[in-house]
């Protein structure tokens, strides 16, 4: 069926070949590209019947509630916290997500943070970049092998972190909603205890609740030896206590993919040689943008068949 009849916001952009598939497909309209925004939705939202967007970016009840003929929001990402499903739900719009494709990477850049913060590699390229190499000693790094490892989180990201730190002889624990018994991880019901307990704690649950899971009291416990990484949400950690817990040296170091007001990091973080900064490349390869891209096309097509679409949330 061709559906170019049918008007498709984008929030965002996507890779370019399933840009030229939505293209082809439907009457695309981009509100990143829009220097005034707000004149677009006047002009087009009741004709708007899909909106293709990002897990972090979702979409606003204000924006919503302008778009009266939207059938779908079609998120590129595993997170729904950025939309209220509720009130989705209360004009029966479907809210899709990508899961699964994305792990691997998610997975993946947890251990590259985890290896870049401890080994200290930012600052190593800094140095020989800036020809201080001979020069500048730089610090001994913590040893990444065989650490004691924390993952807050056991749900697909996490167990995929899990499966790569045993090949680093890492010894797991992990803190989550229940006990996952058959997981064979130590399990620690209080994440206090647990911070108190590792060397390096991965931030790998769901945003969906929305509420701040690293305090300042687990920064507390992870301790001056203890590191954070984060591959989840910045809203799950409580940031100006992190902030200053690196300030204080009260933490020996944290991998940030995430934060709280993206794509705005606090101004401290980057004076910090002791903070992994990335701006939340998570499932950001070509492949995996790609199967997420045709799994947003597909919970469209669906969509508009009058199907339910295969990856509601």
């Amino acid at each position: 069926m061709n559906h170019n009849t049918i008007d498709v916001l984008l929030t965002q952009p996507v890779p370019e070949a399933i840009d030229a598939q939505l293209v082809a497909a439907y009457q695309v309209h981009r509100l990143y590209q829009q220097a005034n925004p707000q004149q677009l939705l006047d002009q087009l939202g009741p004709r708007i019947r899909g909106v293709v967007t990002g897990g972090a970016k979702g979409l606003s009840n204000a924006l919503m509630d302008q778009l009266p003929a939207l059938e779908i929001i079609a998120i590129s990402g595993i997170g729904t916290d950025a939309v209220d499903l509720r009130h989705a739900a209360s004009r029966n719009i479907h809210v899709t997500t990508t899961p699964g494709v994305l792990t691997a990477d998610v997975a993946d850049l947890a251990l590259g943070l985890i290896i870049s913060t401890l080994r200290r590699l930012g600052e190593g390229e800094r140095l020989v970049r800036d020809g201080l190499w001979g020069t500048v000693n730089l610090p001994l790094a913590r040893k990444v092998s065989g650490i004691d490892l924390g993952i807050v989180g056991l749900g697909q990201v996490g167990k995929a972190i899990a499966r790569r730190a045993a090949a680093f002889d890492m010894r797991i624990a992990y803190h989550g909603r229940r006990e996952q018994a058959d997981s064979g991880y130590r399990y620690a019901a209080d994440l206090v205890e647990l911070a108190r307990s590792v060397d390096v704690l991965v931030v790998a649950a769901s945003a969906d609740s929305g509420q701040v899971l690293v305090t300042a009291d687990v920064l507390e416990a992870l301790g001056p030896q203890g590191y954070l990484i984060n591959v989840a949400r910045g809203k799950l950690v409580d940031e100006p206590a992190l902030v200053e817990a690196l300030r204080e040296g009260r933490i020996a170091g944290a991998g940030l993919d995430v934060f709280v007001d993206e794509p705005h990091v606090p101004a401290a973080l980057l004076d910090l040689n002791q903070a992994s900064l990335q701006p939340h490349r998570g499932s950001a390869t070509l492949q995996t943008r790609l199967e997420m891209g045709q799994m947003v096309l597909d919970n469209l097509a669906a969509c508009f068949r009058g199907e339910i679409p295969p990856n509601c949330a």
